[in-house]
């Protein structure tokens, strides 16, 4: 086992690292920029190094400064969490070639199924359907044009080396095409420091579904079921839930059979997930791999009864699984509870909380860095917390969601909280009719 992990990342996804590590008896490594001194992730790891200022660019997306903390802690691990440095291959190699085991894919793996547009081409070789698109990376205007001219319109602009909506745009027709390219190559170029982009015919109103994967380290892949996705806002998740209540089993069986064979078609070890399209009529797409950890991993452990992160430390130690795929028990849902007004179209809110009061109760579970007085910086995003509640069926997951919801007071600063509520209460919510439209239907 490692004798000490150091957590490239921040907040949230730092200190549940951090929890797991410590359930394992490994001691930690916490690293910070200069906005996070007081963040939850530092005063509970065994050790912290400040990394730079407040710029990601100058603290957690830089390398040299995370490996030096490594170095000098005696860290022979870095967990890269999820965002910054989690899907960078050349990170994941870098690791290896200095000594330190990377927690997570290997930088080959995830330069196959990282960049979008050759995972794609690899989920078709394997008879993984995928949505129609380019063959690959699209390099200017005018072969956009050609493409979407062959698949026809709407089409999908994203950007082939990163998610979390970065680099995305809709198009609808060809007068508008030149722009949004150019648009969304510059925000892939700063999210991700690659403007590549490639194209997709956008399927309307679709569901968002996503399995979670986990490669053992003999090559083979386990799924853990689905997450449904659908309720998100320019592309950015805010509600979570497992099991869909959309897809019956045979639907939700093919999408687990379809999301091995892709994870194992490029030898995947550790945790990732297989992320799809779903029409009307439960005809499914592939669209992405996460070669990640996902933010809303919670809502998969608490239907199934596994702790995913001590899983992946676990394969990437040497060790088996501990936990393979059991069968769901109950409903879980899963609500960011973000720094934004949603009453001013979710306008970021930072600053300092004058007062915070966490919800409890059965089946209620938060993951958090933030504390009375803590400041929210400017300079990422914009999550506070998560909020996962479990039932035992989803109606009783809704009431018990609404009912916590009530009780988690945030003071000083706006918060996702009260839509959350509304969401609660819409009747196509409740009722599971919704899709990738619903915010913008409902919540205009």
């Amino acid at each position: 086992m490692f004798k000490k992990i150091l957590i490239a990342n921040r907040g949230e996804i730092a200190l549940r690292i951090i929890r797991s590590c410590k359930e394992l008896g490994i001691p930690t490594v916490a690293v910070y920029s200069e906005a996070d001194k007081e963040s939850l992730h530092v005063i509970f790891a065994d050790e912290a190094v400040c990394i730079g200022p407040s710029s990601s660019k100058e603290s957690y997306l830089k390398i040299p400064s995370i490996l030096s903390a490594a170095a000098i802690t005696g860290a022979d691990a870095i967990h890269p969490g999820y965002g910054f440095l989690a899907e960078n291959a050349d990170f994941s190699d870098i690791c290896a070639e200095s000594g330190f085991t990377f927690i997570g894919p290997t930088g080959d793996a995830i330069r196959k199924m990282g960049d979008k547009a050759f995972a794609k081409e690899t989920m078709k070789k394997v008879g993984v359907p995928v949505v129609p698109g380019s063959e690959g990376v699209v390099n200017d205007v005018e072969s956009a044009k050609i493409i979407a001219k062959e698949i026809g319109y709407p089409i999908m602009l994203k950007a082939s080396a990163g998610g979390g909506g970065k680099g995305m745009r809709i198009v609808f027709q060809e007068d508008e095409l030149e722009n949004a390219f150019q648009t969304a190559s510059n925000e892939a170029n700063a999210a991700f420091g690659n403007p590549d982009l490639y194209l997709e015919k956008f399927i309307e109103n679709p569901r968002h579904i996503e399995i979670q994967v986990m490669g053992d380290i003999d090559g083979k892949v386990y799924a853990y079921g689905e997450r449904d996705c659908s309720i998100q806002r320019r592309h950015q998740k805010l509600i979570e839930e497992s099991p869909s209540p959309f897809i019956n089993d045979e639907v939700r069986k093919k999408m687990e059979e379809a999301a091995i064979l892709g994870a194992e078609s490029v030898n995947y070890r550790g945790a990732g997930t297989i992320e799809f399209l779903v029409d009307k009529y439960m005809n499914f797409y592939f669209i992405e791999m996460n070669t990640r950890i996902q933010v809303e991993h919670p809502v998969t452990e608490m239907v199934r009864n596994i702790d995913l992160i001590k899983n992946q430390i676990l394969v990437a130690a040497g060790y088996g699984l501990e936990d393979k795929p059991k069968e769901p028990r109950g409903h879980a849902i899963e609500f960011r509870i973000n720094a934004e007004d949603p009453d001013y179209n979710f306008r970021p809110s930072p600053g300092v909380i004058d007062f915070l009061h966490f919800p409890g109760g059965f089946g209620v579970r938060i993951d958090s860095h933030s504390y009375n007085e803590y400041v929210i910086p400017p300079y990422y995003d914009s999550l506070i917390a998560k909020m996962i509640v479990w039932g035992t069926d989803r109606i009783h997951a809704i009431r018990r969601a609404k009912r916590a919801l009530e009780e988690f007071k945030i003071e000083g600063i706006k918060t996702t909280i009260p839509f959350h509520i509304k969401v609660l209460e819409n009747e196509n919510f409740i009722n599971g009719n919704f899709d990738t439209s619903f915010i913008e239907k409902y919540f205009k």
